[in-house]
């Protein structure tokens, strides 16, 4: 029996950001993700959150958006985000059961956990970008995660507004 040549997988790349007014407050995330040649832009937002929770939805959303196993580089701006992987932060605070080197509960396990989750069948490097540099892409993605923050101020603003005149 012939064993079967190992399909060759995708080589994608994923540009990331995200955005928040006030921390916490309404806030945004993008991503581009980027695949021969083609591009797919993908964005939402929350209407109270934190730019690092912002930073790492995007991450996870576009794994997400990936319909098969793929070799991915993630662009990120966030030090927050790319140094959790190559300084290897979160394996030591999975070693430690989820708590910082003075003891402390990881802010976002359940962001961080359900990225590692998302990052399974992938596999994922991730790349450090200079924020608001001349980078198209971290700069699409910046756009549209603070296009996201907008639609989220102007929901809260209409949902407020409708509050008031029912009462």
């Amino acid at each position: 029996m012939s064993e079967q040549p190992r399909t060759q997988r995708k080589t994608v790349d994923i540009y990331t950001d995200g955005a928040c007014s006030g921390n916490p407050g309404p806030g945004g995330w993008a991503a581009i993700l980027s695949y021969g040649g083609r591009q797919k832009e993908i964005s939402g937002g929350m209407h109270h959150t934190t730019n690092n929770r912002m930073e790492l939805f995007a991450v996870i959303s576009a794994l997400g958006a990936l319909k098969e196993s793929c070799d991915v580089s993630v662009h990120s701006d966030s030090t927050y985000v790319v140094d959790a992987f190559v300084k290897k932060w979160i394996e030591s605070w999975q070693k430690r059961g989820w708590k910082t080197s003075d003891n402390k509960p990881v802010e976002n396990q359940d962001l961080w956990r359900l990225l590692l989750i998302t990052m399974r069948k992938h596999d994922v490097r991730f790349i450090k970008v200079p924020g608001h540099a001349d980078h198209p892409e971290n700069n699409r993605c910046d756009e549209l995660a603070k296009m996201e923050v907008q639609l989220q101020i102007k929901r809260l603003s209409e949902s407020s507004q409708e509050a008031e005149s029912a009462g």
